[in-house]
């Protein structure tokens, strides 16, 4: 796949999944502005990897929505413009309904909420506003494998991811006219540093066994759904979540 010339917008861009992606068009070709919220020294580190030029770091809470508006700002100033968004940033705090205290109960909801749903909600809408004077552009959301099948542990996560589906697909619909292609990519577990106690843990042996390839996907190999639904010809493909769980779940 070609991006050459493509400036593109990645949140959570330094760690993970979001430094594959973010990797991966760089590869392409495109201009990488990497989203982070704190870490400096990560971000850096991402940003001098990255093949090619053009690239920047930006340093925003995607939750803030000032700080979101701003952040789009810096990052159209510095690209010269944005083509393509992938909202991946995210988070998950674990609050078990029968363990933890009402006010921890919306502590978690909130912060997740904001972060998973609200804060990618902010950045589709300036981002989109841009593309509709540029004359198109790709949106393309980071969910989850939970969005279906739940997540007991920790549901507001599974509630943002399946809030950010139905985001996705209705910004599909509302922003073809103006040559705005929206999909998004479901993860099941991935292999990064996030959920690396927990492969490495007791329970490894079970979480990959969840896919009958008897492992986790790689970072990389969620890039690749990426790309291609942010690619010249998957216009048709607007409006798709692509599952990247290795059958680990199946729906209908």
């Amino acid at each position: 796949m070609n991006f050459q010339g493509q400036k593109v917008l990645v949140t959570g861009g330094s760690r993970g999944i979001g430094k594959a992606v973010s990797m991966a068009f760089a590869r392409a070709g495109a201009a990488v502005a990497i989203v982070y919220r704190h870490d400096r020294a990560a971000a850096d580190a991402a940003l001098a990897e990255l093949p090619g030029q053009g690239h920047v770091a930006l340093a925003f809470d995607v939750a803030d929505p000032a700080a979101a508006e701003k952040g789009v700002e810096r990052a159209l100033a510095a690209l010269g413009g944005i083509d393509i968004l992938v909202n991946n940033a995210g988070i998950g705090i674990y609050h078990r309904l029968a363990e933890v205290s009402y006010r921890e109960w919306q502590d978690a909801w909130r912060q997740t909420i904001a972060t998973n749903l609200l804060g990618p909600a902010n950045l589709c809408y300036l981002v989109a506003r841009h593309m509709i004077a540029a004359g198109g552009g790709r949106i393309v959301n980071v969910s989850s494998r939970g969005a279906f099948r739940g997540e007991p542990l920790k549901p507001a996560y599974g509630a943002s991811k399946a809030a950010l589906n139905s985001l996705s697909q209705s910004l599909a619909v509302a922003l073809a006219p103006h040559g705005i292609f929206v999909a998004a990519v479901a993860p099941g577990f991935v292999n990064t540093e996030l959920v690396a106690d927990h492969l490495n843990g007791p329970e490894g042996e079970e979480i990959r066994g969840q896919s009958p390839f008897n492992r986790v996907a790689e970072p990389e190999e969620v890039a690749h759904a990426v790309l291609f639904l942010a690619s010249k010809g998957a216009e048709f493909s607007s409006g798709a979540i692509i599952d990247v769980n290795g059958a680990s779940y199946l729906r209908s």
